[in-house]
């Protein structure tokens, strides 16, 4: 009866069903617009789009005008429901030619895109990243698209031989994974263990990362076990960020990382969903799943990575260490911050530990917000990792879903947003990583007697100011900081 009220309950992040145009398969391939009826010889400034590259996605242009053209995102593999992420080239463009591209079939309405999020861009010449200016930004309702949502973008083009590429956020592909997890395999840490925990439908690698320091140093030490996720949602890409952020720093040098891999078996599964990452999915696996609706009974052949997953997490829960943290990696595409989802219990003292990590990632994190996190039990939401987990392990565990906006946070003081930036989505990874110190050592497992670590924070302290303060963090970022955001000046300059 739950399962019948779940598929008949709407996702509040599910989309409208598609059809007519919006029924797209495939990428845009090496596609030359020209104006309707050109027959002559291709010429400068003609666009070619592209998305036929990994994690691409673009499946229609119409051309309106020499200045305008409109851009259909290519709906998930499979499932026409889910059109959001978009990652897109553009080439043989004439230098200071300037343009609007519409993205006209989003199927979400509400959007950052209200609140000054832009696309990201970079080119050839300038491969780092960059947001476009918020002021060449546009949402809006359009009524000759059958009053759906578009958002239009101004760009003017400054270099005729660049290949331009843009994207809803940062990409963090399948290979970029493969890479950094092969470059941390070939340093041979003896803290470090990667293993191949099964293989997607198109047989893709699951990757599973153990850290924790070798048993023969401490044979008669007792650890936690933490278990972190991410990328189940392919289009989520900030998950992968703050991912790999956890991992640089547990596998550092840095005292406190020194001191966890002593104390805690850290096991990261860092994409879950490698087929729909690479295909440029935004939600769901390739044969059209959204496989964090599927963890009460995921199947062997329909959903193997999540299977291998909760088979893993089954049973490390019946091991004697115990199973204390899971933590899932998400981004939010309608909330500012990072912040948490917890599960509802009965029984105060339960509530109560599971809001400590929470607080006191908020003290570390000028980027976490505590008052945007929430405990709940939706039904939509009973297939989920956080809330099957939630309800599979003891109680003293903690299942949380990690949720981090695409756009950007508020800092305390601050009145104005401040973009992420990948090296910031890597600095909140680094920060969950080290508030696994503090909430031990508030636990008193780790003993902060024999702890020679500089400037940590009393975790009393933080947990006594309960909710007062903004809930925003600490606002400890810095006039540098949000100024360097500012100076990281856009490709396109002045439009």
């Amino acid at each position: 009866m739950e399962r019948k009220m779940e598929e008949n309950m709407r996702d509040v992040d599910a989309g409208s069903e598609a059809g007519g145009e919006d029924a797209l398969v495939g990428n845009v391939n090496k596609l030359m617009v020209t104006p309707p009826g050109y027959t002559g010889v291709p010429r400068k400034g003609h666009l070619v789009f592209d998305a036929c590259f990994e994690s691409g996605n673009l499946g229609r242009v119409d051309y309106i005008s020499e200045f305008e053209f409109d851009l259909f995102i290519r709906p998930d593999t499979c499932n026409p429901r889910f059109r959001v992420w978009f990652n897109f080239t553009v080439e043989n463009v004439r230098e200071t030619q300037r343009v609007i591209f519409n993205i006209v079939n989003f199927s979400k309405t509400k959007s950052l895109y209200r609140d000054g999020m832009s696309p990201v861009v970079k080119s050839t010449s300038r491969p780092k990243w960059q947001r476009l200016p918020t002021k060449n930004v546009y949402y809006y309702r359009c009524p000759d698209h059958r009053r759906n949502y578009v958002m239009s973008f101004a760009f003017c083009f400054d270099r005729e031989d660049d290949v331009y590429q843009f994207a809803y956020c940062y990409p963090y592909t399948y290979t970029r994974l493969q890479h950094y997890l092969d470059s941390l395999e070939r340093r041979n840490l003896d803290y470090l263990q990667r293993e191949q925990l099964g293989l997607s439908v198109q047989q893709r690698r699951l990757d599973l990362l153990t850290i924790t320091s070798p048993a023969q140093q401490n044979p008669e030490k007792v650890k936690k076990l933490v278990v972190l996720t991410a990328r189940v949602h392919p289009g989520e890409s900030p998950a992968s960020f703050i991912c790999q952020g956890v991992i640089d720093f547990l596998v550092s040098q840095h005292p406190v990382a020194q001191t966890l891999r002593d104390h805690v078996i850290f096991k990261i599964v860092p994409m879950l969903n490698p087929d729909g990452v690479y295909l440029g999915n935004y939600r769901c696996s390739l044969m059209g799943f959204d496989l964090n609706r599927h963890w009460q009974e995921p199947s062997p052949w329909a959903h193997p990575t999540l299977h291998a997953v909760k088979q893993l997490i089954v049973q490390l829960s019946q091991d004697p260490v115990g199973l204390e943290f899971y933590i899932d990696v998400h981004a939010h595409s309608t909330m500012m911050n990072g912040f948490m989802y917890g599960n509802v219990f009965e029984e105060e003292e339960r509530v109560q530990r599971q809001a400590v990590f929470p607080r006191l990632l908020c003290h570390n994190a000028p980027d976490f917000s505590f008052s945007n996190t929430s405990f709940n039990r939706d039904v939509v939401k009973a297939g989920t990792g956080r809330r099957f987990l939630g309800g599979l392990l003891d109680d003293t565990s903690y299942c949380y879903t990690l949720e981090v906006s695409f756009y950007s946070y508020m800092a305390a003081g601050s009145t104005s947003p401040v973009p992420y930036t990948e090296d910031t989505y890597m600095k909140l990874g680094r920060n969950v990583a080290r508030t696994f110190l503090d909430y031990y050592r508030h636990n008193n497992f780790i003993d902060d007697t024999k702890l020679q670590i500089p400037n940590h924070i009393n975790s009393m302290e933080v947990l006594s100011q309960g909710r007062q303060g903004n809930g925003n963090g600490n606002g400890r970022t810095s006039g540098s900081e949000r100024g360097a955001e500012r100076k990281n000046q856009s490709i396109t300059g002045e439009y």
